[in-house]
């Protein structure tokens, strides 16, 4: 990517929840687009009315991603502005646009990749937990038995090790945790930068049965340190 170049494309990170978070830089990227592609329409929608933008959308999610990467490539290369935006925090990470942004990278459309909000980095330094070296891994394994041997590798680690979990899941990954480690320190994050965020520590034993008893909903992340600082 030859930064001399003004780029086609431009992936932009929404906020995570408070709306107050998004960047100058991002809205006013938004406002030059001549196309928004987003990974839910409808949810878009409602942040680009609060920030009164009104431009085109087209979905782009990891459904149809790899159906889309054509058009919006020929769009790109011929001349349009296309703002690349996630439901919430950074594009690529855990959120579709990995395969767009390679797509560009290989047919030499010029892109680039604004900062902005993220769950990750509020939630590792606000776990209290060795902030570096760590390591992110998305989503923890839907299947129980693959689950396991992640968070046996996190366990076994020298970084601290961060995973979103499915509210849904969340009990479930929480009892493997007790299982495999049941004195081990971790942190549950919350909903966070949102009206109800919360921060939760204990050991997998403690926060297993505090979870079991309650309706998990949310965004979350779930941090374990260190081998060396349990």
């Amino acid at each position: 990517m030859d930064s001399k170049n003004s780029p086609q494309v431009t992936f932009v990170p929404p906020p995570t929840g408070n709306l107050g978070d998004i960047t100058l830089r991002a809205i006013e990227t938004l406002c030059e687009a001549d196309l928004i592609a987003c990974e839910d329409t409808r949810h878009s929608l409602r942040l680009l009315n609060h920030l009164e933008i009104s431009r085109p959308l087209i979905s782009l999610h990891d459904h149809n991603e790899q159906h889309r990467i054509p058009e919006l490539i020929t769009r790109a290369q011929g001349g349009e502005k296309i703002a690349i935006i996630s439901d919430a925090g950074t594009p690529c990470l855990s959120d579709p646009g990995h395969r767009f942004l390679k797509a560009c990278r290989d047919q030499d459309v010029e892109f680039t990749v604004l900062p902005g909000p993220s769950a990750i980095t509020p939630a590792l330094v606000a776990s209290g937990f060795p902030p570096h070296p760590f390591s992110f891994h998305g989503f923890l394994h839907v299947k129980k038995g693959k689950r396991g041997k992640q968070l046996q590798a996190a366990l076994d680690s020298a970084e601290t090790t961060l995973f979103f979990e499915s509210p849904h899941r969340l009990p479930s990954t929480l009892t493997i945790l007790k299982e495999l480690a049941p004195d081990t320190p971790i942190c549950v994050a919350r909903e966070l930068t949102k009206a109800f965020e919360t921060l939760h520590h204990g050991t997998s034993t403690e926060l297993d049965a505090y979870f079991s008893e309650r309706k998990v909903r949310g965004e979350i992340v779930l941090l374990i340190p260190p081998h060396s600082d349990k």
